[in-house]
């Protein structure tokens, strides 16, 4: 009796479980498939293809190079009494930046005057006493060998002058030596030393100056990419040739520069040649020794297709883009692409003028799929967010 009721009651059950969906109060859980067949199209960020001026040209790795570098150093041994700057302050050319304590250097150059005087003193005596005996030997007052003696001290007053001349001049050199200047216009470094420390030339460095407006960028070029310069560069080809710099934000620097040197040797290793350019640095962006991209265009720009790199994807059969069409529905293109100057997908293949490209949000756009084009936000340097393809 009990297991014909526990039967029955499984039955019940099962019969309540399939019943309840179909009752008015029970429409909860198909809310959501409802809601699934009224999504919103999806958000993505488009780029209207257009054409724009290019340049012929590479991009290369260099290095930040001052055009002139000092170390400054002390000149004598002596107690640092003052430093005339702050570290990282422009200085121009013959400004003080340290003044060692001088009242020794000061005696010093007294003395040696002092000495000087009485060497000439002691001249002016001999030169007296040359001419007296010149007198004296023409009356026989005083023998021919005395004179001899008087010309022979004349001469030794005169080394004696010299000698002291000398030694002054080395002494008020070591008193300039005391105020140390800046030998051009440039910039102040770090500078270790305080005020009151002991500084001699075995001391090292006391600040650093560089010079950094024009400043120099040398990178290696292969012999190739030198001889493709050349010849679209025509007859005048390092005036037409122009180098700018991307900062590592993907900016580019407002001025453009020039070549400046190319080397005469060839690295055997990696078949380059150093070159270096000259660009100004007004607002001092570029620091000596800073690794920055090079770009280097030659001739006159082109016009050409262009699209961001994010928009590029890649599958089995190649490359493509995904496009907004009529009705925002989303089509494949096929495109064949060169890639241009800073990163620019030049499009040789595939693309018409006006077509709005998917830049982001590809992955949640299906071939056929309505979405919502939205137009997609600039970035510095004009690429966009995501760089690198896509692979489908």
């Amino acid at each position: 009796m009990a297991k014909r009721f526990t039967q029955r009651a499984a039955r019940l059950t099962l019969m309540l479980a399939m019943t309840l969906p179909l009752l008015p109060g029970c429409k909860e859980e198909a809310a959501p498939a409802r809601q699934q067949a009224t999504a919103p199209p999806a958000a993505v960020f488009v780029s209207r293809v257009e054409r724009q001026a290019i340049s012929r040209g590479a991009d290369f790795i260099g290095r930040v190079e001052a055009i002139d570098r000092v170390d400054i150093v002390a000149r004598v041994t002596g107690f640092l009494q003052a430093r005339h700057f702050n570290e990282g302050d422009a200085v121009k050319a013959g400004q003080l930046l340290f003044t060692l304590e001088q009242p020794p250097f000061a005696a010093e150059v007294a003395l040696r005057r002092a000495q000087l005087d009485s060497a000439r003193a002691d001249l002016a005596n001999a030169t007296t006493q040359v001419t007296r005996g010149r007198e004296l030997v023409k009356t026989n007052a005083i023998p021919q060998a005395t004179l001899d003696d008087r010309i022979t001290a004349e001469a030794e007053s005169k080394a004696k002058v010299a000698a002291a001349e000398a030694q002054l001049l080395q002494a008020q050199i070591n008193y300039d030596y005391t105020e140390i200047r800046a030998p051009f216009d440039g910039r102040a470094g770090r500078s270790p030393l305080s005020p009151g420390n002991v500084v001699s030339p075995n001391v090292g460095t006391l600040v650093t100056i560089v010079r950094d407006d024009p400043i120099r960028i040398s990178f290696p070029v292969t012999q190739r990419q030198l001889l493709q310069f050349r010849r679209e560069g025509g007859a005048a080809a390092s005036d037409r040739i122009k180098v700018s710099v991307r900062l590592p934000d993907g900016s580019m620097l407002d001025s453009t520069g020039r070549f400046d040197f190319i080397d005469v040797t060839t690295n055997r290793a990696t078949d380059s040649v150093l070159v270096q350019a000259i660009i100004p640095n007004p607002q001092k962006y570029l620091v000596d020794g800073q690794a920055v991209t090079v770009v280097v265009e030659t001739g006159d720009p082109e016009q050409a297709i262009t699209i961001p790199q994010s928009a590029l994807q890649i599958d089995q059969a190649g490359s493509f883009v995904l496009v907004v069409g009529a009705e925002n529905k989303v089509e494949v293109k096929r495109v064949k692409t060169t890639r241009g100057l800073g990163g620019q997908l030049v499009v040789t293949e595939g693309l018409e003028i006006g077509q709005m490209v998917i830049t982001e949000g590809a992955q949640r756009a299906r071939p056929g799929a309505v979405v919502a084009p939205q137009p997609a936000p600039s970035v510095p340097g004009g690429a966009m967010p995501g760089s690198a393809p896509r692979r489908g």
